[in-house]
């Protein structure tokens, strides 16, 4: 199942570091078969606020995932960006391509009523 590294960058700056840690990641998501989905500029905001911009990396499985954040590679460069970046990031395991939203609803459903059973 695919997983994602997503980051929420709330702040930017072009620090020559920042430019460097650009030029040298793609050599550190080659190995484990990451892409990059989104990166970079604003999004168009239609609910709500978001400060900054985002990135969506896909890796084949979350493990890949985790591996290229702890990899001596991409740990050698991490601090190009997290010393000029305010941000978060997140690994997260994606959902199957038959995903469907009513089936988890309806899980939700029955959890939501067994918890509100009582046992006495």
């Amino acid at each position: 199942m695919p997983a994602y590294g997503f980051a929420h960058l709330r702040s930017r700056r072009n620090h020559s570091d920042v430019i460097e840690y650009l030029e040298r990641i793609q050599e550190t998501l080659d190995p484990f078969a990451g892409r990059f989905v989104i990166h970079g500029p604003p999004a168009e905001v239609v609910e709500g606020t978001w400060p900054g911009s985002m990135v969506l990396i896909e890796f084949p499985s979350l493990a890949e995932a985790r591996a290229w954040y702890d990899s001596p590679p991409y740990r050698s460069i991490l601090r190009l960006r997290t010393d000029h970046v305010d941000g978060d990031l997140l690994l997260i395991e994606g959902v199957r391509p038959d995903y469907d939203a009513a089936e988890r609803a309806s899980k939700l459903q029955a959890e939501a009523g067994q918890e509100g059973q009582s046992t006495t």
